[in-house]
Formats: C-alpha cells, structure tokens, sequence
C-alpha cells in the first residue's frame, strides 16, 4: 500500500514517517515541508516529493500517482500577531481551499482513503464533560473554524464520489522537540520560574505523539475507520499542577507552584490581552477515547508518564 503524507517535515509528521516506516506493508511518499528538517528522509526508505505551497491551486498529479492513501497533515497552524480580522481568511487559504483541492485530486487520482488531521478545537475550547466525537461542533477561533469547514467539505466529497474519509481529532499533541505551549511549559519549569498555578483544579487531556501516530496507522488500515471522527489522547487526564509536578520530576528539579486563586489568573489574562492563554493552563478540556478504542479495537500504547518523561528529557538535553 502506497501512502503519501503531506507535512511529514513537522513535529507531528516527522514521527509518523518514523514509525509508519517500520511498517514493512506501506510504501511511503512524503512532502516534508521547508522546515531546517527537510533532510530527514535521505537515509529513509521513503520517496520524497517536492514542497509547494498548498492552495486551492496547487498541483498534486506527481505525489499523488499511484497513492492508495493520503495522510493530510501540513496545515496552516497558528500564528502569532496575526492581523484578527484576517486571520480567518488566511486559515482558509490553506486549510480548507487547499485540502479540498487536495482531496478533489485524490478522488481524480483514484485514491482510496483520505486520512485528515483536524482538532479538538472543532468542538470546543472548554469542556463541562469529555467531548465526543458526536457532541455537535463549537470552533471558537479561526484556526479551528476553518478545520471544521475543512471536514465539512471534504465530507461531502466523500458522500459524493466514494473516497475514504476519515478524521483525526487531537488534543495538545507532545512529545521530544514538541513546539508550542508544551514546551514553553517544560523550559519555564526546567528553569525555575514560579508559576501561579498550584490552586487550579482543571483536567486537561493531552496525547503523546507516539500514540497519535499508532492511531494514524490504524486509520490507514482499518476497515472500519471509514466515515468516522476519532478523538485521541493518552486516556488519562491531568490537572495543570499535575502536568507540571511530573515534568519537574522527569527534569529533576522542583516545582515551584504558587497558589493564585483561578479567577485572578483569569482576570489577568483579560488585562495582559492573553485570556485564551490564560484558558489554556486553568480550564478544563477532556475528550472520550471509547469510540476510538471500539471501533478501531485500539488502546494507547504509550503511558503518559512514560511519554512526559521523554518528552521532558529532550528539552533538558537541548
């Protein structure tokens, strides 16, 4: 089976041509990205295709010639000091304009199946209780707006022609080199800096990179992945105190939490400009993994605490 994956360059990517690699029964085609990482596939038995910027105009015919499934992952991300009133138009550029030109000339190319990696913020940004898969669709930035109308479009490509769709739901994805929030986290930990954080009572979830991209594998090959959205995480859930005792104890330092009541840290966040960030570190955001874990007869095969100490060392390392 020959499988192409686009944005095999970044965090998420990387790992996965990784591990699908290993897969004796997968050829693989990637696009790596432009990232100083392009080189990761010269010792690699994967064929590589050329970057391009991906649009509703972007030409697909070389990487898709021959491709049973299509792994999509390059997205635009987010990006800071991004104008507000145009950062949903520029989302869309890439991730819906250019996914479902993507998906069109997969369809066009006699593809199978289509794999796309969306978000959790598909359904939200706060959970009273666990997502679901089915709980109905609450984006509430341009990011996640534009993930959703990508789903919904190529949703009705599949309806339409017959192709394979299915999406991928993560939460906060980490891992070793993991970027973003994540790490931030880990090197403010690693040196000391007190965080005013030991009196939240939040339960976030997150998932290891290793098993996101287990979960991909499986998406590529079952035969009931078809037509359904998986959520994924680790399938244990940790407070923000939690997450930070742990990654304090993986780098061997202290954890220097000060107990600041939530509602003041939320109301600075509303004074420094940051409340999504401040969000971040004191609700809650969970998901149930049993529809995943059913269907797709599936269990994360990484512990979290395995996998945040790993991922705690690489930052240590650096």
């Amino acid at each position: 089976m020959r499988v192409f994956i686009t944005g095999a360059g970044g965090f998420i990517g990387r790992r996965a041509v990784e591990y699908l690699a290993e897969n004796k029964d997968l050829q693989l085609r990637v696009m790596p990205g432009r990232t100083k990482d392009n080189a990761f596939t010269k010792n690699r038995k994967t064929e590589s295709v050329p970057c391009r910027d991906i649009n509703e105009n972007t030409p697909w015919d070389d990487a898709l010639a021959g491709v049973d499934t299509v792994v999509h992952l390059a997205a635009r991300a987010h990006v800071l000091n991004e104008a507000e009133d145009n950062a949903l138009e520029l989302f869309r550029k890439v991730n819906v304009k250019g996914s479902l030109n993507l998906g069109k000339q997969a369809v066009r190319a006699g593809v199978k199946r289509f794999v796309f990696m969306s978000s959790i913020g598909v359904n939200g940004n706060r959970s009273l209780r666990p997502f679901t898969a089915n709980d109905p669709p609450n984006p509430l930035e341009p990011y996640a707006v534009s993930k959703l109308e990508a789903e919904q479009g190529l949703g009705r490509l599949a309806q339409e022609t017959g192709m394979e769709l299915v999406i991928i739901r993560p939460v906060l994805v980490y891992g070793p080199g993991a970027p973003g929030n994540f790490a931030r986290l880990a090197k403010m930990v690693q040196k000391g800096v007190p965080l005013p954080l030991g009196a939240v009572r939040n339960k976030r979830s997150l998932a290891a990179v290793d098993n996101l991209v287990d979960l991909i594998a499986a998406c590529i090959k079952h035969p009931a992945a078809p037509g359904k959205t998986f959520l994924v995480s680790d399938g244990r859930d940790l407070s923000t105190p939690e997450l930070i005792r742990k990654l304090a104890d993986a780098i061997g330092c202290a954890a220097r939490l000060v107990p600041v009541p939530p509602a003041l840290l939320r109301l600075a966040g509303l004074m420094t400009g940051k409340p999504r960030e401040m969000e971040k570190l004191t609700g809650s955001l969970q998901v149930d993994i049993s529809h995943t874990c059913d269907t797709l007869n599936w269990q994360p095969p990484v512990c979290a605490d395995k996998a945040i100490k790993d991922a705690a060392a690489s930052f240590v390392n650096e």
